[in-house]
């Protein structure tokens, strides 16, 4: 559990930190977008991710998020990793082309390996990209700058205000219901249990005498924090105001002129990528072979 990142803010005084939430999730919006355009060519779709990934990874730098906790967040991706090429390998699309090798009479496809590749890269720049969100903005900015998007949805009598509470006590308890995951998981190993190690019959028993007590406290948890708020008065149908009011400046313009030029920059690409002549010209200046 402690190899989970999301939901982890870090006081720290970067650019990033000091963009408007609003703008930050304006940006993060579109920055997915790009990251999901898929291209005709390989080498097109290698090169856009490649250059994104950058992008990526300066935006991390600049925002001082850890990349240790980047690697052990990818740690956990091996499993998927092993289930995708499979699943690829066996079920190949009949639209590829390309043998690597046969074994027997079944042909094992290049095609197969791209994909399970592509979608992994995929994935990591969606996990930089929640990443820099979360590490860089506080939980309950967070929330404020939801309930700014989703505030057109009042006109249709949607309680925009209770989904925002609900987002903030979610993202507010992430980092809570950690914390007291790896508390139970100590009280158990000092009594016993074997979470890594041992069959599979006693590592599920492991797994019972961690999530019965966990789900006990979150329960509790979630009773005192109703209690507290019934005794406060709040009411979620009243009219609420805030004590802290979001405000944009000029190094948000800043920040929303560059995601807007990355975006506007592989949306440009992403139109033009279908027409023909553009693809040989690709192929005539970079001298890529065919078999991209």
């Amino acid at each position: 559990m402690t190899d989970i990142a999301f939901g982890r803010y870090a006081p720290l005084n970067t650019p990033v930190h000091k963009l408007d939430p609003r703008n930050k999730l304006f940006i993060m919006i579109t920055l997915f977008v790009a990251v999901f355009l898929q291209f005709t060519l390989w080498s097109t779709n290698l090169i856009i991710s490649g250059c994104l990934l950058i992008f990526l990874i300066l935006t991390m730098v600049i925002s001082k998020v850890s990349f240790r906790d980047l690697f052990k967040s990818l740690k956990g991706m091996w499993f998927l990793v092993i289930i995708l090429l499979i699943i690829y390998v066996f079920i190949p699309n009949p639209s590829y082309k390309f043998v690597a090798f046969s074994i027997g009479t079944y042909n094992i496809y290049w095609d197969s390996f791209y994909q399970c590749g592509y979608v992994l890269l995929r994935l990591i720049m969606m996990l930089c990209i929640t990443m820099t969100l979360t590490t860089s903005t506080k939980p309950m900015d967070l929330t404020k700058g939801l309930e700014w998007w989703m505030a057109p949805l009042n006109l249709i009598k949607i309680p925009v205000h209770i989904f925002a509470m609900i987002i903030s006590i979610a993202l507010r308890f992430i980092p809570t219901i950690i914390e007291e995951t790896n508390r139970i998981m100590k009280a158990q190993e000092s009594r016993g249990i074997d979470f890594a190690h041992g069959s599979l019959k006693n590592r599920f028993r492991g797994i019972v005498a961690l999530i019965i007590p966990l789900f006990t406290s979150a329960i509790e948890r979630s009773e005192e924090l109703a209690n507290a708020m019934e005794a406060r008065g709040y009411d979620p149908k009243m009219k609420r105001t805030s004590y802290r009011k979001l405000k944009f400046h000029w190094c948000d313009l800043f920040g929303l002129l560059i995601g807007l030029a990355v975006f506007g920059g592989v949306l440009t690409l992403f139109i033009f990528d279908h027409n023909v002549f553009v693809i040989d010209v690709i192929k005539l200046f970079t001298g890529i072979p065919s078999i991209f």
